[in-house]
């Protein structure tokens, strides 16, 4: 696994510096919408339909979302290559909105979930970083998720007292994959579908 922890650190003092004294998890929530920014610029981070194929990257993700004849397209998605600057790591949400305002709230929860769940897992490896070093591989499969565990259970109830959610909400299916490890997180009725590709090219599900 690559340390993050090194430019996550750098990128958080520069922060600190051109804003003066704020507290440790200010500094690492800048610090992740200033990773997302940078994802915007450099063409990593999708949240509209199209592709993402990143130059140094072997992925394809394809998106597309196709509006109901009730109204207000609710769908929202995004899309981020090369999480947190790592290269073996990949954030995909889709979030469905409902109620009168579920747009609104869908759009909202795209924005602040991919760089909340960043903040938190880096927080959390920071706890945890003494776990990683097990001595068996299923040991070091476990710790890293349960890191993401905690990370995705934090990130949720931090968002859930900052939205009203009595007349409108959204469902959040995420995913994160960081090398061979896949994280599926929801709440809501989403859900996601692990499939392969068989001989005559139709999709099959694991």
């Amino acid at each position: 696994m690559v340390q993050f922890s090194v430019l996550f650190n750098g990128l958080a003092k520069n922060i600190l510096v051109k804003n003066g004294k704020k507290s440790r998890s200010d500094v690492g929530r800048e610090a992740a919408n200033a990773l997302a920014k940078e994802a915007r610029k450099n063409d990593l981070m999708l949240s509209s339909s199209g592709t993402v194929n990143g130059e140094r990257s072997d992925n394809f993700v394809p998106v597309f979302s196709k509006g109901g004849k009730k109204g207000v397209n609710q769908d929202c998605l995004v899309v981020w290559e090369e999480f947190g600057c790592q290269e073996d790591m990949i954030f995909c949400g889709i979030f469905d909105g409902h109620g009168p305002w579920g747009h609104l709230v869908a759009k909202r929860v795209r924005k602040l979930t991919p760089s909340s769940l960043l903040c938190n897992w880096q927080e959390t490896l920071a706890l945890n970083s003494l776990n990683l070093n097990s001595s068996t591989e299923l040991d070091k499969s476990l710790n890293r998720f349960n890191i993401w565990k905690q990370s995705y259970l934090k990130t949720y109830l931090e968002q859930h007292p900052g939205i009203d959610s009595f007349h409108s909400g959204t469902t959040a299916l995420t995913i994160v994959r960081q090398g061979d490890l896949i994280v599926i997180a929801n709440i809501g009725d989403s859900r996601a579908v692990l499939a392969t590709t068989s001989d005559n090219g139709c999709l099959v599900p694991l």
